[in-house]
């Protein structure tokens, strides 16, 4: 969709680049198509482990921290998050000095909201509308107030744009904190850490001795060095379904992710849970929170010896798997 937009923008001679300087594109999935761009100027900046790998994989110079300076245009992919799709567009403008910013998104995610306010907020060069979205550009934006800022939820954590659960704790991640068993020791992982709420009240078990945070978004992994003071804690920014630690873990924890974008998907869950059971030493154990709805019970059966059902809440279940059948290799 991107590709469309992008390329009838340029085709048309709506939209042109600058013919010099390097170009910023903010947060494009794996799956966009950049190939309107020419390869040798750009560069891609992500935050998520998986596509930041993939784009890398493509030859394109890929970076994990925002530049601040020295392009001569920049394309913002928009985001579901509105805090974050204004946090990059602010900083799509401090990179180019006030220069050339383009901006496309879908509507379900909220880019004619986006369109409205940048009216106010810019000198608007262009809009094309196309596959049931937009692609804007735009020069000398004043978006100083839209700059990413960090929220401190009421029990002092800190989050920020975009992240998963950034306006307080996810729910199934307070059900497992709730029930987490007193008994884990050892080597411990949470896998999918976020912001580290779970692994805050992992670090309060004494028996633990070390604890890896494994998380995608480095953003929320950032997010989790500022909420854990504590030498155990590791953090680790992978692909939590490919990862494999040097030495196994005795006990594995998590509130795995069941959506890829908008759309619900189970098997992104299933995943997590070969992943526990490749990391876990012949008798450990991996204790998760899922949705109720959501078909798990199947994939730990066959990845463990044994299942438990740890019971949970009429929207939650705590699930269990201990001595997996498939150790790591």
């Amino acid at each position: 969709m991107l590709h469309t937009r992008l390329s009838l923008a340029l085709r048309d001679g709506a939209l042109s680049f600058p013919q010099h300087g390097r170009l910023l594109v903010i947060g494009p999935s794996a799956q966009h198509d950049l190939s309107a761009l020419p390869k040798d100027r750009v560069t891609i900046y992500c935050r998520l482990f998986p596509d930041h790998a993939r784009w890398t994989a493509r030859g394109f110079d890929t970076v994990s921290a925002l530049p601040d300076h020295g392009y001569a245009a920049a394309l913002v992919c928009a985001p579901r998050s509105k805090s974050q799709a204004q946090a990059w567009v602010a900083a799509a403008t401090t990179a180019t000095g006030g220069g050339l910013v383009l901006l496309d998104g879908q509507k379900t995610d909220g880019i004619d909201s986006l369109l409205k306010a940048i009216r106010k907020k810019a000198n608007l060069l262009g809009t094309l509308s196309k596959a049931h979205g937009k692609l804007i550009w735009f020069d000398t934006a004043d978006v100083s107030d839209w700059s990413a800022a960090d929220t401190r939820l009421e029990d002092g954590f800190i989050t920020r744009p975009g992240v998963f659960s950034a306006d307080g704790i996810d729910k199934g991640s307070a059900v497992l904190a709730a029930a987490m068993p007193d008994d884990i020791t050892g080597r411990v992982a949470d896998l999918g850490a976020g912001w580290g709420y779970l692994s805050h009240h992992i670090l309060l078990r004494p028996g633990v001795t070390a604890l890896d945070l494994i998380e995608a978004d480095l953003v929320a992994l950032d997010c989790a060095r500022l909420n854990l003071d504590d030498p155990r804690a590791q953090f680790i920014w992978v692909d939590a379904t490919q990862y494999r630690p040097a030495q196994p873990y005795d006990v594995v924890i998590s509130n795995p992710p069941f959506h890829t974008g908008r759309t619900g998907d189970p098997e992104l869950g299933r995943a997590f849970i070969r992943a526990a059971a490749a990391m876990l030493t012949p008798s450990g154990r991996f204790v998760m929170v899922a949705n109720r709805h959501l078909p798990y019970e199947d994939t730990l059966t066959e990845q463990f010896g044994t299942v438990e059902d740890l019971g949970g809440t009429p929207g939650f279940k705590l699930l269990s798997g201990i001595k997996p059948r498939r150790t790591r290799r």
